[in-house]
């Protein structure tokens, strides 16, 4: 994939923020191979038992910032520490790097492009783009994002993202101030809070396609830990968007759909199943009239949930909020 060596940053001022914890023996190439026109780079030792903070000292580069943490907080904790060192340094666009070398230097020009041109909020990578690319991800990993795609999709209104546990992303620094920290999970579910915060609050996020990267090292992230992790904290996050957008923020079509269609296609189903069940157990036929009682509740049900789901993609976030270089205004939290 071509990418430009240089982009015109016009004015802005661009920090890589490196959360880091056991990746001493890679973490030195992922520093200096880091481009020279990022103007601003904050390794995080996020209390690492190796010896990642001598290695980062050892390194020759002004740009270069160590912040180390007593006690581990985890990826969403330790770029939280990043990012906000990085404001302080003037920085206004902020990109995430892990320190395991799996994220290519290569494609930040590709990854911040929209950023700059003042077309998202925020941007990440997507390693599902090409499909020659896949190739080299692992085929559990595939089903797993697959699977965890549609439920953030629900989660968190961006209909139109891949990928969602790929952590190379780039915010802005109006983002950063913007978004309610509390709610960002500071492990495993980072990347997934990060977006559903950002949904919650109608940010613009934009994919970018780039090539998977995988080498030796080996991901702490298990898919058993992410099944029975994720989906609990997804669900909420759909009921949290549902009741934040389309009950208390604004009533709509989304609304009346999905409060009427809902409950129809539970009672159907769950009438449905009982009856059947009863009607099984002492050997008789089920009347037509009670069938029909289960079947049209959710016949209705679902393409009332199904036009809810239609018109919220319609509804994705496209109007961009962080305002333009020159401005300083801020909206408050929410």
């Amino acid at each position: 994939m071509d990418v430009d060596p240089k982009p015109n940053l016009h004015g802005h001022i661009v920090a890589v923020v490196i959360p880091a914890y056991k990746c001493a023996p890679q973490i030195t190439n992922t520093v200096t191979t880091i481009p020279d026109w990022v103007q601003h780079i904050v390794v995080v030792d996020d209390c690492s038992p190796d010896d990642l903070a001598s290695r980062v000292e050892a390194i020759d580069d002004s740009r270069v910032v160590l912040i180390r943490h007593k006690i581990n907080r985890g990826v969403g904790g330790a770029f939280i520490s990043g990012c906000t060192k990085a404001i302080e340094l003037g920085s206004d666009v902020l990109v995430k790097m892990d320190g395991d070398g799996q994220m290519d230097p290569r494609q930040l020009p590709n990854l911040i492009q929209p950023i700059l041109n003042g077309g998202a909020d925020y941007t990440k990578g997507n390693r599902f783009w090409d499909l020659s690319e896949l190739r080299s991800m692992p085929r559990t990993r595939i089903l797993g994002n697959m699977v965890l795609s549609f439920l953030l999709k629900l989660a968190s209104g961006y209909w139109n993202l891949f990928d969602p546990t790929n952590g190379y992303i780039t915010i802005t620094a109006y983002l950063f101030k913007n978004i309610n920290l509390k709610n960002i999970d500071s492990r495993y579910f980072f990347e997934a809070s990060m977006l559903m915060q950002a949904g919650i609050q109608r940010f613009v996020v934009e994919d970018v396609p780039m090539p998977a990267v995988y080498g030796a090292e080996i991901s702490s992230l298990s898919i058993w830990h992410t099944l029975l992790y994720f989906p609990p904290r997804l669900v909420y996050g759909v009921l949290r968007r549902f009741i934040w957008h389309y009950i208390l923020f604004d009533f709509t079509a989304v609304s009346v759909f999905v409060i009427v269609g809902l409950p129809a296609l539970l009672w159907g189903t769950i009438f449905g199943a009982l009856t059947w069940i009863h009607n099984v157990q002492i050997q008789r036929a089920t009347p037509t009239g009670t069938i029909m009682l289960s079947v049209l509740p959710i016949i209705i049900g679902i393409q009332l949930i199904a036009q809810a789901i239609v018109i919220d993609i319609a509804n994705t976030p496209k109007k961009v909020q962080t305002p333009s270089h020159s401005s300083d205004h801020e909206t408050p939290k929410s």
